[in-house]
């Protein structure tokens, strides 16, 4: 993979014109320690409701990509967000106090292939951790064994636009969506679902997943009451059509790179990375 000379990425957590201390707050993955009581078809999802959504922004013209907090270092997202950032200038920006972070490296799956969205997962590593806090929080990344079964309701959510060839979301937006057999999906898509593609939404269409939202998170909450990263939001034909869900990544398929990844030591690139948090 050819890395840009220069990358910046701006980091929005879930909440805007809002001031709170910036402290170490960390209770384990997977939880919204601050819950109060488009994505198409979406709504509009509170503040801190998901702590561990974040968006890629190019710097002049604003969100690209969704990723999600998976550890204080690192970011997952998509493969296909930066197949051509090296004509990209991204800024990250948090909410709360801004601080500059250097990108140690992108990583994208060896076998990730672009004309079939196959192994569409990337991983982002900080320089210097992010500090946890009630908005800031890492999402569980499941083991290679976790099962999410069919018709098992789940949340997507991202900044895309709310309605095909619409504008894009203001505010996160939020949207539930079912787990698809795997069969049903590649019924639909003419065998175009890997085993490593996950499929979520509904078959009747109206909610889904749209441009802007790739690489963002699809999450299930699990018996613990936590919050698992079950799927990277990938491809899809359309947006919100019938017989047509979103198709995303399956993350238990790359459980272990992931860790693999994650545990490894590199010298730093000259990448920059802003972080307002």
């Amino acid at each position: 993979m050819r890395i840009p000379f220069e990358i910046t990425i701006l980091l929005i957590l879930c909440l805007r014109n809002k001031s709170y201390k910036c402290h170490a707050v960390h209770v384990g993955c997977g939880t919204r320690p601050r819950k109060r009581a488009k994505i198409v078809g979406g709504t509009d999802a509170q503040a801190g409701s998901w702590p561990w959504q974040v968006s890629l922004q190019m710097e002049r013209y604003g969100h690209v990509c969704g990723a999600s907090l998976v550890a204080s270092r690192w970011l997952v997202s998509a493969a296909h967000c930066f197949q051509d950032s090296d004509v990209f200038v991204y800024v990250l920006a948090g909410i709360l106090m801004p601080a500059t972070r250097q990108i140690r490296r992108i990583i994208l799956h060896s076998q990730y292939d672009q004309f079939t969205s196959d192994y569409d997962i990337a991983l982002l590593e900080l320089s210097a951790p992010v500090f946890f806090n009630e908005l800031v929080q890492p999402v569980c990344v499941p083991a290679s064994s976790h099962a999410f079964t069919s018709g098992t309701s789940c949340f997507v959510t991202g900044w895309g636009v709310l309605s095909e060839e619409g504008e894009l979301a203001t505010l996160l937006q939020e949207a539930t969506v079912n787990i698809i057999s795997h069969n049903t999906c590649n019924k639909m898509y003419d065998d175009a679902v890997t085993p490593r593609m996950l499929c979520a939404g509904n078959i009747q269409g109206g909610v889904d997943a749209c441009q802007g939202d790739s690489g963002g998170p699809l999450v299930c909450l699990e018996r613990g009451r936590r919050w698992f990263l079950a799927g990277i939001v990938s491809w899809g034909e359309g947006c919100a059509r019938q017989n047509r869900p979103g198709v995303y990544t399956r993350v238990i398929k790359f459980t272990d790179w992931i860790h693999q990844q994650t545990k490894e030591q590199r010298q730093p690139l000259r990448l920059s990375l802003l972080v307002v948090i």
